[in-house]
């Protein structure tokens, strides 16, 4: 009986042992050189910072699209009225600094050339008078000294009409005064400031993709109203994908920036090859009071890796990976 006793123990060791051995290959984690990660993306909200109605949606939730690819549009009523309204604005504000700017017109001048030239004539005729008048004031009984002061009373008022008519034809010739032009330039740069404000306003209300990526989400329907400044689609460029791991202590030490890392996602044949783009200077744990030996290794850093746009395309936001630093080139 003994000997059927100890053979039945040889055999339930035999029995055993792959079990053991397969429960202890089972909770073997990775490689010990391979810390568990996991995929990050930045997304790019895209919105208007104007409210209005969704007239247009030119993309699909889960398509791709190129830098300057039409995205959404809202309403643009209000919005062309008053680049319309700025437009006219500025025509009259320029015509009004040209019209300054010549002064006065041909037909105003000729008309006081003529004024000027019959003025002329005036005063030639009253400088006749008063030699005249003054002739006779030899001859006896003649009362001449009343018609004298009169004629002289003439050639002085024709004298100053001729000298108002000559400044008049001069500042007609010489045109606007500088200050007034000055003012009529102004206006014209406020107009069109006003119409840049304009059109800038306009071309808010239709937003196009700032970089080339995939289209992560569309917040809104054609026919919804958007808030001011509310998203209306959700982009995720290439190069806004990386790689988020986070380092014990005693490891962080060996890892710079640019090192070259390697990650491995299930269901994927080979390693994806990036460079460590941000190392966390700060803890993600600190045990209280002083840093002993066993708190130093809970003590984990924050590190980041990207990649080129071609491998982090095959990339997705929360899926798991496995990171490889200090990867030989």
């Amino acid at each position: 009986m003994s000997g059927d006793h100890t053979r039945t123990k040889q055999w339930l060791l035999l029995a055993v042992m792959p079990v053991v051995v397969l429960v202890q290959s089972g909770c073997e984690g990775p490689p010990s050189d391979r810390i568990q990660g996991y995929v990050e993306g930045e997304y790019i909200y895209v919105a208007s910072p104007y409210a209005g109605q969704l007239s247009s949606l030119s993309v699909r939730r889960g398509g791709q699209v190129n830098l300057g690819d039409p995205l959404f549009a809202l309403d643009q009523v209000s919005e062309k009225a008053a680049r319309d309204e700025a437009e006219r604005r500025l025509g009259q504000a320029l015509a009004n600094l040209e019209d300054v700017k010549k002064g006065k017109r041909p037909s105003e001048i000729e008309s006081l050339k003529a004024e000027l030239k019959s003025a002329q004539v005036a005063l030639r005729l009253s400088v006749q008078e008063v030699t005249r008048q003054e002739g006779l004031k030899s001859m006896p009984g003649a009362a001449v000294e009343m018609e004298v002061d009169r004629a002289r009373a003439m050639q002085n008022q024709n004298q100053q009409r001729v000298a108002q008519l000559k400044a008049d034809l001069h500042t007609a010739l010489l045109g606007t005064r500088a200050d007034q032009i000055a003012a009529a330039e102004a206006e014209v740069h406020a107009r069109e400031a006003a119409l840049a404000k304009a059109e800038w306003a306009l071309a808010q209300k239709r937003q196009a993709a700032p970089k080339a990526g995939f289209v992560f989400d569309t917040l809104y329907r054609e026919g919804e109203w958007v808030g001011a400044g509310r998203p209306v689609i959700i982009l995720l460029p290439p190069d806004h994908i990386k790689v988020r791991t986070f380092v014990s202590e005693t490891k962080v030490g060996g890892i710079k920036l640019g090192d070259v890392v390697q990650i491995t996602v299930d269901g994927v044949q080979g390693a994806i090859q990036g460079k460590v783009s941000y190392i966390s200077p700060r803890a993600e744990y600190t045990p209280p009071v002083i840093y002993s030996q066993e708190a130093r290794k809970k003590l984990v850093f924050l590190v980041e890796a990207l990649f080129d746009q071609d491998a982090a395309r095959d990339l997705h936001p929360g899926q798991p990976v496995d990171v490889r630093f200090n990867v030989a080139l």
